[in-house]
């Protein structure tokens, strides 16, 4: 069960995250990457966010960008977050697939 303070700093990291790969993926043209949830360790130490990129034929390959520089995503993002977190969790970088699984349902039920 996620704690009241685990909610603030996931919508906290959500919010700044969003906003350094807003301006990462501002520069390649028609990629659009959004974080669609975050989701921290009780103790704080480690935040895994799921991402929603589009185009998804690109996904794999954006989304291991962004794995390869997590350390400079976690550099900014302790920059950003520095007056309200000690210490910046390691972040670690997962596809969210549930777009693509709506669609899919969507495309099954229009064929009946």
């Amino acid at each position: 069960m996620e704690t009241t303070r685990q909610a603030k700093i996931a919508r906290l990291i959500q919010k700044e995250l969003s906003e350094i790969l807003r301006l990462q993926t501002a520069k390649t043209h028609g990629i659009l990457v959004s974080v669609s949830a975050v989701r921290i360790s009780p103790d704080l130490s480690i935040a895994k966010a799921y991402l929603s990129i589009f185009p998804s034929e690109k996904s794999q390959e954006i989304l291991a960008n962004i794995t390869r520089n997590a350390k400079t995503i976690r550099y900014e993002l302790a920059q950003k977050v520095r007056f309200q977190l000690r210490k910046t969790p390691e972040l670690s970088f997962y596809l969210d697939d549930s777009l693509d699984y709506i669609e899919n349902i969507d495309k099954l039920l229009n064929n009946d």
